[in-house]
């Protein structure tokens, strides 16, 4: 069984089959849907993002999560009575006869106390300064081949990965996956879209949880 944190893009590609498109129609859908942010969000992440800007050069992993990111997934709020926000729990399968785990930083699945069907939003965090992570997008990529292999429809998979201030959100459909541009939490208008994004996720989530 091998874990996420050995995989790149390149030996996913070649051993999945995998194709990375650049301008996926699901991708695009999900990066401009439109929402209504509230004030109360709208100021908590101002306040969040001038932290951000005083302190990301310095901070380790852990440091960026609790101190940055996990107030990010608080405001959207992922917790419904359908699925819930989980924090490093076991994810595995097999997937065309090779055995995927490891321990996402974060995922949304179905369940409130432990994880059944992970919808979407399987997070990798990376500290801004000397990363050693040779590629975290294979790493958050290998979890949602695994979240595919998990759910029995159609139903594509959304995943985020962040490398300090820059996040970057991806889809997996089929065997075709996209990468958006990073989207640095560092300017406000920029977060606000991060924010955004995380939201239409939950609204995404919650259209197939009711099916």
């Amino acid at each position: 069984m091998s874990n996420f944190r050995t995989w790149t893009r390149q030996r996913l590609n070649k051993r999945f089959g995998l194709q990375q498109v650049s301008q996926h129609p699901i991708l695009q859908a999900w990066l401009s849907a439109p929402y209504q942010l509230n004030d109360f969000e709208k100021m908590s992440a101002s306040y969040l993002r001038e932290i951000l800007v005083e302190r990301v050069d310095f901070w380790n992993e852990e440091e960026l999560k609790l101190k940055f990111i996990g107030s990010i997934i608080s405001l959207v709020n992922f917790e419904t009575p359908y699925f819930s926000a989980f924090a490093d729990r076991y994810l595995g399968a097999t997937v065309d006869g090779e055995e995927l785990s490891g321990e996402p930083d974060m995922m949304v699945a179905k369940g409130t106390q432990e994880p059944e069907t992970p919808y979407f939003c399987l997070h990798e965090y990376k500290k801004e300064i000397d990363n050693d992570s040779p590629d975290p997008a294979g790493q958050c990529l290998a979890s949602m081949l695994v979240a595919q292999a998990q759910n029995a429809d159609a139903f594509p998979i959304y995943g985020t990965y962040v490398i300090g201030r820059n996040w970057f959100f991806m889809i997996l459909k089929g065997k075709e996956y996209s990468i958006s541009n990073n989207y640095a939490a560092t300017h406000e208008d920029e977060l606000l879209d991060i924010l955004r994004i995380l939201k239409i996720s939950k609204e995404i989530a919650l259209e197939e949880a009711k099916k």
